[in-house]
């Protein structure tokens, strides 16, 4: 059984000084929203053997901050072909994951995170449509798959893949909820 955990960068800023996407940091809120995450990882005693990210600044800080809140180094891969990636590359990515590996976290970007949730897992899951309904930042989800990491994919059958969790940062914490994030 493969546990494949998806978390979104946690809210970054915008200002006119920092020219490129690819360079935007967290605010304060993604901040405290990533630390929330990685406290509920912390309290759910989640652990990953391998972790694989988008090394945009905002993922940088994502993992640094989630870190913080779990009391231990997720030990990432950075990924440049992470950022801002389409569900099809992260698939690429969840197939090549090491099959001694049975639980790993990808932090990366929407909307390839939703879509590939949604290329997964069925309709009529509640869990999937908590996800239709918005995929926030800071958001983990979780899926789930008999066997290994290449049965992820369009090749499974109707129902293979589970999303066994969907947590979001305001479920944690209802002052980092939304307000068009």
């Amino acid at each position: 059984m493969k546990h494949l955990f998806l978390l979104r960068h946690a809210k970054s800023g915008y200002s006119d000084d920092i020219p490129r996407d690819f360079d935007r940091p967290l605010n304060a809120r993604g901040e405290r929203a990533a630390e929330t995450i990685g406290r509920y990882c912390r309290r759910e005693r989640l652990a990953f053997d391998v972790a694989i990210a988008s090394d945009a600044v905002r993922c940088v800080q994502t993992v640094a901050r989630v870190e913080a809140g779990l009391g231990a180094s997720l030990g990432v891969q950075w990924q440049r072909g992470l950022y801002l990636a389409s569900a099809a590359t992260l698939l690429e990515a969840v197939q090549a994951l090491p099959e001694a590996a049975s639980h790993a976290l990808l932090v990366g970007h929407n909307p390839g995170l939703e879509d590939l949730i949604f290329d997964l897992v069925p309709e009529g899951d509640p869990l999937r449509d908590q996800v239709y309904e918005k995929f926030p930042t800071a958001a983990l989800a979780e899926l789930v798959v008999e066997g290994g990491w290449s049965d992820f994919g369009a090749a499974a059958a109707p129902g293979a893949v589970r999303l066994t969790r969907f947590m979001r940062p305001r479920d944690l914490d209802p002052s980092l909820g939304p307000d068009g994030d």
